[in-house]
């Protein structure tokens, strides 16, 4: 041992190693990089605003428009007919429900994901739009509503009233064509049980025999 090797301190055990870790070991600290892919809620608070405000105004414009543009509409088919006015009521009230709600219970079925659930939806709900043009004449508040109802008063007479009796009428088969399918369903699903169960029982009567 020369005197160079003699004078050099030992390291302490007590001294945490400065050294770099071997190849493929976990350094002795490590620092988590801040995560920059969280949701940023501030942007998301602000884009639903904007939406609110944007459905509000598209309510407001199509509430000053859609009624009077409708029962204008609907006083050109009619013209001041009663019987007309029925006839046309009825048909839109019936078409227009029947075939929205017979869409509608289609999400039920269980290979719609969430997605085309809604998008089911959001069609059914735009074939019913004649159905909701004639609800916002009579129910809206506003000056294009008012002026809507007079309209049909003199030019569409009965129209609101056969909408009204188409709709029952449409709902009340969709409702009744829809518990009908279900029953049937419901029938093939029990005769394929019995069935099985009838192949099952043949099989065990059969096999003592053949033994």
């Amino acid at each position: 041992m020369t005197q160079d090797e003699a004078a050099k301190p030992e390291p302490s055990k007590d001294e945490p190693d400065k050294e770099a870790p071997a190849a493929g070991g976990e350094p002795a600290e490590r620092v988590d990089a801040p995560d920059s892919d969280g949701p940023n809620w501030v942007l998301r608070i602000v884009l639903v605003l904007v939406a609110l405000a944007a459905a509000y105004i598209a309510f407001r414009v199509s509430a000053a428009f859609f009624p009077r543009w409708w029962a204008q509409r609907v006083a050109d088919q009619v013209k001041g007919d009663f019987t007309d006015g029925t006839l046309w009521g009825l048909f839109y009230g019936f078409v227009f429900t029947f075939i929205p709600l017979l869409l509608l219970v289609q999400i039920r079925r269980r290979f719609f994901n969430w997605t085309w659930r809604i998008i089911v939806t959001f069609i059914a709900l735009l074939l019913a739009a004649p159905n909701w043009l004639t609800l916002s004449v009579v129910l809206g508040t506003s000056k294009a509503a008012h002026a809507g109802e007079r309209i049909m008063d003199v030019d569409a007479p009965n129209f609101r009233a056969g909408t009204l009796t188409g709709a029952i009428i449409g709902a009340a088969a969709a409702l009744a064509l829809t518990a009908m399918s279900l029953w049937l369903a419901r029938r093939k699903n029990q005769v394929k049980r019995l069935k099985n169960e009838r192949d099952q029982l043949r099989k065990a009567v059969s096999k003592p025999a053949d033994e």
